[in-house]
């Protein structure tokens, strides 16, 4: 049941207000968001603040142990200050409140330095509304005992939403209607009912943490006695400053929370988890010139001593397979793991990619339970189609050596009003529904079961024999040229040379070598511009045994110079199926200008592909294995339906529908 957050919301953005003319409306998060954290705190510590502040006046030394026992949290506040209080001295407010934030325990100080606050403090002064903020702010109730954690989140929630249209390329913020979903399905079958049990979640792109306070409520509700420690990475600062307050007030370990990289460290180097859940930021570089400082050099690190990633490495503009690999890496062998993707992650790279080999390994360990696809525009900032992979070491016998694919697209309950990019949310029906076709593990209209190995394929190349004419036109003769030397680049080394510009080495040694070939090019054009005609040569044998009386090159030992006769040979050539098919003394020449593709499922055979499929318009054609192994999962085409295209009837009626349509909107306009 969505918990009634309106008065609390409300309140809070009618204090943004105060903040028009000193800070544009893009920039009120900057106070909003530090502002409700300290009002959060600050209630929460208000009924053992004076006990605190009491045992700090008595000791200046007091221990933070006790300190932190005295206010009931792991933080404290020894400031005589409070917002009230700090509306007594207008003349020094700004000092005073500095001075009540210094008064913080040291997570907390380091949660608004994360924050920038006393930018914003500065700012707000400046502009003479710090006084009027405060003043509003103090009478927000955010107390714990009236505000409890959960719906405290949900307040997070909305205004980390309301500001997620500015939000990088990338970063999708994770309604909890997804997490729900996700929470559900991971603790399905997991051993979590033991008294006092201990179970740890992770999330490696925690934001706000929503994933982290999903998963503490679902595990508490099935099981009040299991101790739950949450566990997160984050590099925004913003974003892990909400985060690290929420979990304070939760009474979880801020020091769990970690302000990094992901992708460049791993900051629980000895931990393994029960369940990781996480929404990873979509398309975003880890290497090349968009990559941050020393990602690329620490991820090519990690991958060659096998810390965290496979040897090969998807392609340097998207991160989203190395979260994955690094989810695994830190999961228990009893855990399990629920992690958001694009599209992408299911299909991108070509055989020898590092995506289809990282898909390769994923299958052929069976570590990939079920893939779900979600509606689309669920997010309030994009609206393209996702996918949630559920990850496992140790599957349930029934679900040994398959992988489920859920169609859950269609799932979904239209917003009254749309928020961004997000029109669509899963209500309570569609998550029991979703669920139900994991947990149900059957075949369906909307559940494929698949072996692993259907998506394992190996990639043959297709060559047809070699078929050429021979000719000597102005066509050809151009080509042999270009095959003997680099004009172009020749030019570009002539011109550095000629605008005092110095060759490196390199340069020099390439400049001699383009020289050498251009006097031969020289040499070959008059030789072949002398013997054009329009006769076509149908056979090799024959053509060679033409070229040979006037093709007169020799090496600088004085030597003929076979290589580069037969290479201008075939350079005066084309494909031609009319020609004689050439041989050797192992049989057919295939010609590699011919070169194809085929890929075709690890268990298929070959023979049998190439009788069916490649034979009957190429009956010459070969197969040949490179031992070129992949994967891919071409999730939309299980659940392809064909649908007959309109009738010329329909159509017609929809362009007279738009042309009537087009005459009022016109006719409106003129009538104006």
């Amino acid at each position: 049941m969505q918990i009634d957050i309106s008065k609390e919301v409300n309140f809070i953005w009618d204090i943004a207000d105060r903040l028009r003319g000193a800070y544009k409306s893009d920039k009120y998060k900057d106070v909003i968001i530090p502002m409700v954290i300290l009002r959060r705190f600050e209630c929460a510590l208000s009924d053992t603040k004076s006990k605190v502040i009491e045992i700090f006046s008595n000791n200046k030394n007091t221990p933070t142990q006790l300190l932190c026992k005295s206010s009931g949290y792991d933080f404290y506040n020894t400031s005589k200050f409070d917002l009230k209080e700090l509306l007594n001295d207008q003349n020094h407010i700004k000092a005073n409140l500095l001075s009540y934030i210094d008064g913080f325990s040291d997570n907390v100080k380091e949660i608004l330095e994360n924050l920038e606050f006393s930018k914003q403090i500065e700012k707000m002064h400046n502009e003479n509304c710090l006084y009027g903020i405060i003043q509003s702010f103090s009478t927000l109730d955010l107390d714990p005992k009236t505000v409890p954690n959960h719906k405290m989140g949900y307040i997070f929630e909305d205004l980390i939403r309301r500001f997620s249209e500015n939000a990088q390329a990338g970063d999708h913020y994770t309604g909890r209607d997804i997490v729900k979903l996700m929470v559900d399905i991971l603790i399905f079958n997991s051993d979590i009912s033991s008294d006092n049990c201990v179970v740890s979640v992770l999330d490696q792109a925690c934001g706000t943490g929503g994933m982290l306070s999903v998963a503490n409520e679902a595990i508490k509700e099935q099981n009040p006695s299991a101790n739950v420690y949450l566990y997160g990475q984050e590099i925004n600062g913003e974003s892990y400053a909400i985060c690290k307050a929420d979990m304070l007030i939760k009474g979880q370990s801020a020091k769990n929370i970690r302000k990094t990289d992901t992708l460049k460290s791993d900051e629980f180097p000895d931990e393994k988890f029960h369940f990781i859940i996480e929404n990873p930021p979509f398309g975003v570089p880890w290497g090349g010139k968009k990559a941050k400082d020393g990602v690329e050099e620490s991820i090519k690190e990690q991958s060659q001593n096998g810390s965290r990633y496979l040897s090969k490495l998807p392609a340097k503009n998207d991160s989203q397979l190395l979260f994955m690999l690094s989810a695994l890496d830190k999961i228990r062998d009893d855990g399990k793991i629920a992690i958001i993707q694009n599209g992408s992650p299911l299909f991108s790279g070509d055989t020898l990619s590092g995506e289809s080999q990282i898909r390769r390994y994923l299958l052929e360990r069976d570590y990939i339970d079920s893939i779900i696809a979600l509606p689309t525009e669920l997010f309030y900032n994009t609206g393209i189609a996702t996918y949630i992979w559920i990850l496992c070491k140790q599957k349930s016998e029934n679900r040994r050596g398959k992988v489920a694919l859920i169609d859950a697209s269609k799932e979904f309950i239209k917003l009254r009003k749309a928020m961004g990019n997000k029109r669509n949310e899963l209500s309570k029906e569609n998550i029991e529904k979703i669920f139900k076709l994991y947990a149900d593990f059957e075949e369906n209209e909307l559940c494929k079961i698949f072996n692993n190995r259907e998506f394992i394929y190996k990639e043959y190349t297709i060559k047809q024999p070699m078929q050429r004419s021979y000719t000597i036109n102005d066509e050809t003769i151009e080509n042999a040229i270009s095959q003997i030397v680099d004009i172009n680049r020749l030019n570009e080394l002539e011109d550095k040379i000629r605008n005092d510009e110095g060759l490196n080495k390199k340069e020099r040694e390439s400049i001699e070598k383009l020289r050498k070939a251009k006097n031969l090019a020289d040499k070959v054009q008059i030789i072949l511009t002398n013997h054009k005609s329009d006769k076509v040569f149908l056979s090799l044998d024959e053509f060679s045994n033409y070229a040979a009386s006037f093709l007169d090159i020799k090496k600088e030992n004085g030597k003929k110079d076979t290589t580069t006769i037969n290479k201008i040979i075939k350079s005066l050539s084309k494909i031609d199926k009319n020609a004689q098919i050439q041989r050797d003394k192992d049989g057919i020449i295939y010609d590699d200008a011919t070169k194809d593709s085929e890929i075709i499922n690890i268990n298929a055979s070959i023979d049998e592909y190439m009788k069916s499929e490649v034979l009957p318009h190429l009956p010459l054609a070969k197969a040949f294995d490179e031992g070129k192994i992949g994967a891919e999962i071409p999730f939309t085409r299980y659940f392809y339906k064909y649908q007959s295209p309109k009738s010329t009837d329909e159509i017609k009626l929809e362009f007279k529908n738009l042309e009537k349509e087009a005459i009022e909107l016109e006719s409106g306009l003129f009538d104006e």
